[in-house]
């Protein structure tokens, strides 16, 4: 089981990145796959996650980023609009791996229940 990120880089305020996790090993539709950033001194952190049909967003990313899923190509695309100087971070995608006893939402965007983590790539954000 393998997940690749790619398509950080520099952004001016206001501006769009689409970040792709190709996934290996496994097939798409059957696992959340998650998106999560670390900014440096700070916590990793839900952004956004696709469940089958169902997606879920972090409230601070809510209206700019979309997550989606090529089934075909076994990837799943981080489109973020509207970036601001805060979304600076390296960003990973996850495959979730860990259930829970009773169910939350926030699971969804819980770092601590999903494991296989890419390697990152970094989003940098110039106001």
């Amino acid at each position: 089981v393998q997940l690749q990120a790619s398509g950080g880089g520099l952004a001016q305020a206001g501006g769009s990145l689409r970040l792709s996790c190709v996934v290996y090993g496994f097939t798409l539709g059957r696992h959340d796959i998650g998106w999560f950033r670390q900014a440096p001194g700070k916590e990793r952190e839900g952004v956004a996650c696709i469940s089958s049909s169902s997606t879920y967003y972090a409230d601070s990313v809510k209206g700019r980023f979309t997550i989606s899923g090529d089934y075909a190509l076994n990837t799943v695309y981080l489109q973020m609009n509207s970036l601001i100087p805060e979304d600076t971070a390296v960003y990973y995608c996850a495959r979730r791996i860990r259930k829970t006893a009773s169910y939350s939402p926030d699971d969804h965007l819980d770092p601590f229940l999903y494991g296989s983590w890419g390697q990152g790539t970094q989003v940098t954000v110039s106001g």
